[in-house]
Order: structure tokens, then C-alpha cells, then sequence
């Protein structure tokens, strides 16, 4: 993917090498320009990241160099808020990346690496003299969750008297996590739009043949496509049927498509995919919609036509509603308040995208949670933040005899001090296939 050219919605792959020189650019910028703010809106002027190999803080990878690919025995990284910025410094065995080194292993000193390692975390934050030590422990992100019981308990004996000071860093980390700078979101536009162009080939004539092609068949298809294009998929990719004669069946209080995953795709049926991939340590996450015609058919039926446009709708009330320092239940409430008044029967359950595919920051409701989500749900929303508006709205199609179907999308959507901006722009009319 090109992240350079002037029109940031053209993808071209990047080699891995190049990758690695986007990624570890755009972390020395997040360093020098969104963590200061970040730690003095929550008030931590001493972040503590620790972790062991094989059992990495999720925060952890989103400050190693691209050339970690995890941690190296145990590795901790320290940022110190002054007023000189955030100095950020690894107490490791090996050097990482652009963090300053404050521990050499090889130093004089009783007991073992581990007991030398500590002993230097103590001697930091003594020097440093922080008011409030951030560690990542949270009830209700697991995102901000990393920092393991072992870990905790080596900390707080190492810091003595200074572990009276240790906070949750709770919103740091998931500041930390949830922001982008426009360059990420240039690059999630991109993409995004290549999350389109895979859907879009993928629901076409070359790779469906109705009476032979399976749902599956294209699930894999898509699977396939990423790892060749060198975008692997974050989960496995989902092709869905729904079928005039098969109605909606009840899972968990919601109504759901009834075809099997594995049937054969007949003419006339309508098709769903759910698609998200990884790239540049970014993730995407679509849901698109394609109708199979029949013979002599050249679109959609204006049931399913009527359906694609209710759906259009709750995208932009929901998009009216997400409104920075609301927090996601109140987003959720002003969204489903606004469909129930235009008539619309539908559920939202949107999230963050960004290092994560179900990212850190604020849930906007779950497809099987339309009231409200404790804890997540009460993250206010911030700019410079990237989203999955994933939504479903239910609609009678008359030429299916009144039959229900139940119209899943889902699109990227950045929001900044400028506003609300699909990412790879949204899907508009059924894809076609025959």
C-alpha cells in the first residue's frame, strides 16, 4: 500500500521492509505528539509497561519496534512525563527500538537479571519522583488489562514505599490505543477501499457460479485473496445466505439468517460478508451486501432495494449521534431513539478499529445488547478515533412474499475536529452477481 502518493485511497503493497519503516516512524510521532496530552488528561506522569515473552501486554506490541515481533524475556518500558515532553526508556536485556536505555545488564550486582532488572525500576522511579505510576490493569478493558499477576506482584515488592503511588492507567492505555494520527488514517482509507475491491471481486461472475458455488467456497476465496495480496485476515472471513422461503430464526432474542454456512448459492439469493484484515499493524472490518440474479433480472428486487436504503439511514443517524464526550451508551440511545422514530427496526452495536479489530475505546451496543453496556459502553467518545459502523436493519420484502431479511453493513468511519468520514467510502447499491 502506497503512503505516499497524493491520493491516500490508491493501494499498492508495500514490501515488509517498508512496512517496518512506516510503523516505526509513526510511533516515534505518536511518542513525540499524542502521548503528552494523553497523560496529562488522565493525570499519570509514569506509565510502567511490562511483559514477558509469549505473554504480551496488548499495549506492549503497540510500542515495540516492527522488527519485534514480541517481547524478549522480560521486557519493561517506562515513559516519564516532565516538562520537556515524555522521555520513553526500556529497562530490557536488549535494546528496543528508539527507547533510551536506562539498564545495562552487564553492570555489577548481586542476584539475577530479574533481580538487577527490578532494582533498576525502583532506582527510575526514584529518580523521576512521579506523583501517579500507571500500570495497565482494568476491569473493564482487556486492552488495558496487560499486566500479569507475576508482573504486578514483582513490581509492587520492587517498588517498596513508591507503590503507593500506582494507579490504573485504565484511559491511558486506552488513549493510547484508540488514537491516530492522519497518517494511520490515510492508510486504514486505503485499507479499506482494498477491503471493497476484495469483497467486490469476490461477489462477482469469475468466482460465484450460482448452482455450484458454495457460501464457504467464497469465505476461503476471500481468506486466500488476502494472504496473497499480503493482508492477512484478523478472523476468518464469513459468507451468509438468506433466501426467499427461508425465514429469519431467533438466536439470543434476534432474529438471524437460517441458511446453512455451507450451502449451494441459488439464483435469487441474497449474500453477506463480514471481512476485516491486517496491515501496517492496522486493522479493518467490512460487511458488504450482493444479490444473485435471476434470469432476465438486471437488479435487485425494490424490496431488497427499500431494505439497502433503510439501512443507508440508520448509517447516518447513527453517525449524527456519535458526538464527541458522549459516551457509547449515550451514542447507542440517540441512535436507536432517532430509528425508532423513523421507523426503523434495526440494531447498532458498533466498536473502535484501529491496532485492534474490537478496539479499544467506547461500545456503541452489541447485537445481542440493545439497552446498555456497563463499563465500556460509559468510555466517552474522542476525536482523532477510527470506528466499525457495523448496524443491521430488518425489512419486509414484498416480492419475497413480506419475508424478512435482515441487512448487516459495516463500514470504516474516522472521526476528527473536522467530523465524520467513511474510510474507503460505503457500500451504496448490492454488488451483482450473473
Amino acid at each position: 500500500m502506497s503512503l505516499v502518493a497524493p491520493d491516500p485511497t490508491r493501494t499498492v503493497p508495500l514490501p515488509l521492509r517498508e512496512q517496518a519503516d512506516v510503523r516505526d516512524r509513526w510511533l516515534t510521532q505518536r511518542l513525540l505528539d499524542v502521548l503528552p496530552g494523553l497523560m496529562d488528561r488522565c493525570g499519570i506522569d509514569l506509565w510502567i509497561v511490562a511483559g514477558r515473552e509469549c505473554n504480551e501486554d496488548p499495549v506492549l506490541r503497540t510500542l515495540l519496534p516492527a522488527t519485534w515481533l514480541s517481547a524478549r524475556r522480560r521486557t519493561i518500558l517506562v515513559l516519564h512525563r516532565s516538562d520537556d515532553g515524555v522521555t520513553p526508556a526500556a529497562i530490557s536485556r536488549y535494546p528496543v527500538g528508539q527507547f533510551v536505555a536506562a539498564w545495562d545488564p552487564g553492570s555489577s550486582g548481586a542476584g539475577g537479571d530479574g533481580d538487577q532488572q527490578w532494582a533498576e525500576v525502583r532506582r527510575f522511579v526514584e529518580q523521576a519522583d512521579p506523583r501517579r505510576i500507571g500500570v495497565d490493569v482494568s476491569a473493564d478493558f482487556a486492552h488495558a488489562d496487560g499486566l500479569s499477576h507475576t508482573e504486578h506482584r514483582l513490581l509492587v515488592d520492587a517498588l517498596g514505599p513508591w507503590a503507593g503511588r500506582v494507579v490504573s492507567a485504565e484511559q491511558l492505555a486506552v488513549g493510547w490505543l484508540e488514537t491516530r494520527l492522519p497518517e494511520e488514517i490515510a492508510a486504514l482509507h486505503a485499507l479499506n477501499r482494498l477491503a471493497r475491491d476484495v469483497i467486490a471481486e469476490a461477489f462477482s461472475s469469475p468466482v460465484v457460479t450460482a448452482g455450484t458455488t458454495t457460501a464457504l467456497d467464497v469465505a476461503w476465496w476471500i481468506r486466500q485473496r488476502l494472504h496473497d495480496l499480503g493482508v492477512e485476515p484478523w478472523f476468518q472471513p464469513s459468507v451468509l445466505i438468506q433466501r426467499a422461503g427461508v425465514p429469519l430464526a431467533e438466536e439470543r432474542g434476534t432474529l438471524l439468517p437460517a441458511v446453512p454456512y455451507d450451502a449451494v448459492i441459488e439464483p435469487g439469493d441474497l449474500l453477506h460478508c463480514d471481512v476485516g484484515l491486517t496491515c501496517l499493524g492496522l486493522r479493518t472490518d467490512n460487511q458488504h451486501n450482493a444479490y444473485v440474479l435471476r434470469p432476465q433480472e438486471r437488479s435487485a428486487p425494490d424490496g431488497l432495494r427499500a431494505a439497502m436504503r433503510a439501512a443507508h439511514r440508520l448509517q447516518d443517524l447513527t453517525v449524527a449521534a456519535l458526538v464527541p464526550g458522549r459516551t457509547g451508551n449515550e451514542v447507542l440511545a440517540a441512535a436507536r431513539a432517532a430509528a425508532a422514530a423513523e421507523g426503523i427496526d434495526g440494531e447498532v452495536y458498533s466498536h473502535p478499529v484501529g491496532y485492534h479489530g474490537h478496539g479499544a475505546g467506547p461500545a456503541i451496543g452489541q447485537w445481542d445488547e440493545q439497552d446498555r453496556l456497563p463499563g465500556a459502553g460509559d468510555y466517552p467518545v474522542h476525536p482523532d478515533t477510527v470506528y466499525a459502523l457495523e448496524l443491521a436493519v430488518r425489512h419486509p420484502v414484498p416480492e419475497w412474499g413480506g419475508q424478512c431479511v435482515r441487512l448487516g453493513l459495516e463500514e470504516g468511519l474516522a472521526l476528527t475536529g473536522d467530523g465524520a468520514r467513511f474510510l474507503g467510502e460505503r457500500q451504496t447499491e448490492f454488488l451483482l452477481i450473473g
